[in-house]
């Protein structure tokens, strides 16, 4: 019995394949969400990479936050579908919340724990056990900046250090793929540096969508950059791309593309 080998092109078209889809940790289709007669996302549809950092950029009720609540499978599309991490947010929804981290606009923490019974918490939500949990809140307390307010209880924090919090229960888990709605709201400038130093270095090996309106956040951080307005995607570049191509800041840039849709 005589067996027929695929021919070169066959493997090496397959072989390509295997890596482009290992290479594409966010694939977002045709993804709508409307609210009563209000259309936040509307069709939209993108591709993130591993090793990329997506600025996602929109004035005020653009659809951003939206976007990202059905990425996280915290609300469910109207129509379109998405996969994170290679997992459907419609069939494999908790697939989806094991694999990301994701902060909030608003993170939800609870008040009356400390800081160290909360990252405790999440730790037994997410199965962090043992030599792993103790190697885990040894990286993540210092890398988040927290140790000072480790020991108080939520409700005593500035708005600031519970953002870092929030940001801290994202990363516990050394995730694939982070999904951070402005992260460094309500932080002070130093604050802001750190965090945005600490992306920078979980960049190589995830990825990453923030959404921000600090646009010199785009440039420090982001090497791609999606513009969003009334749920639609106007832009997709890079930020050097745009401010070459319009001639311009970014802030010029920005104002320009999404005062055409006000």
């Amino acid at each position: 019995m005589r067996f027929k080998l695929p021919d070169f092109k066959s493997l090496c078209f397959g072989f390509c394949m295997k890596l482009l889809m290992e290479k594409i940790m966010i694939s977002v289709k045709k993804l709508r969400r409307t609210f009563g007669p209000i259309v936040a996302v509307d069709d939209i549809s993108f591709d993130v990479d591993k090793g990329q950092v997506l600025g996602f950029l929109g004035p005020n009720g653009a659809g951003k936050s939206t976007a990202m609540k059905m990425l996280a499978c915290f609300l469910v599309p109207d129509s379109g579908t998405a996969t994170v991490n290679g997992h459907d947010i419609i069939t494999a929804p908790i697939a989806v919340r094991q694999s990301i981290g994701y902060l909030a606009e608003n993170a939800p923490l609870y008040n009356e724990m400390t800081v160290a019974s909360f990252l405790n918490f999440v730790c037994d939500a997410r199965n962090i056990r043992g030599k792993d949990r103790k190697q885990a809140l040894d990286k993540i307390v210092p890398s988040c900046s927290i140790e000072s307010v480790y020991h108080q209880t939520i409700d005593t924090l500035s708005k600031g250090y519970r953002r870092r919090v929030g940001l801290a229960q994202a990363l516990i888990h050394d995730p694939d793929v982070l999904i951070l709605d402005e992260p460094t709201d309500g932080l002070d400038p130093n604050q802001k540096y750190e965090v945005r130093q600490l992306i920078s270095n979980m960049a190589k090996e995830k990825c990453i969508l923030i959404s921000t309106h600090i646009l010199e956040e785009v440039e420090a951080i982001c090497d791609r950059t999606i513009i969003i307005a009334k749920g639609n995607i106007l832009v997709d570049s890079t930020p050097s791309d745009l401010k070459q191509k319009y001639h311009g800041s970014l802030e010029e840039v920005f104002r320009g593309i999404t005062k055409k849709t006000a």
